[in-house]
């Protein structure tokens, strides 16, 4: 069974927001649900976060509740299956000799081009 030292140490994905309403920030951790904290500026608000953080943890163990764990890329293998229409094969293939490029590295600059895109919003 991990320790709360253990868990703390666990690189869990944090998200900085600024509180328009209120001003300050919001910290959480999203795969901690409920877990959020504020403070006026970053600094602050990351360290509460921390003590929020180690609450959460306690709180949990205490219950008996499950932690989940952060998310990993070990979790990932980098490749997954696709099946498109014959069409938009032809095009794709197309693009990618024009740019000069396989249609993988074609496929993946597309896909990370649009990724960005909606990490933007």
């Amino acid at each position: 069974m991990k320790t709360i030292n253990d868990y703390m140490l666990l690189p869990y994905k944090i998200e900085i927001i600024p509180d328009t309403d209120e001003g300050g920030y919001v910290v959480s951790f999203p795969e901690l649900p409920g877990c959020i904290s504020t403070g006026e500026t970053i600094e602050d608000a990351l360290s509460n976060a921390m003590d929020a953080k180690k609450e959460w943890l306690t709180a949990s163990i205490e219950s008996d509740v499950s932690i989940p764990l952060p998310d990993s890329l070990d979790n990932y293998s980098g490749q997954f299956k696709l099946r498109i229409p014959k069409s938009l094969h032809k095009s794709l293939s197309e693009h990618s000799k024009l740019e000069g490029i396989s249609m993988n590295q074609y496929c993946l600059y597309l896909l990370s081009k649009n990724d960005a895109l909606f990490e933007n919003k």
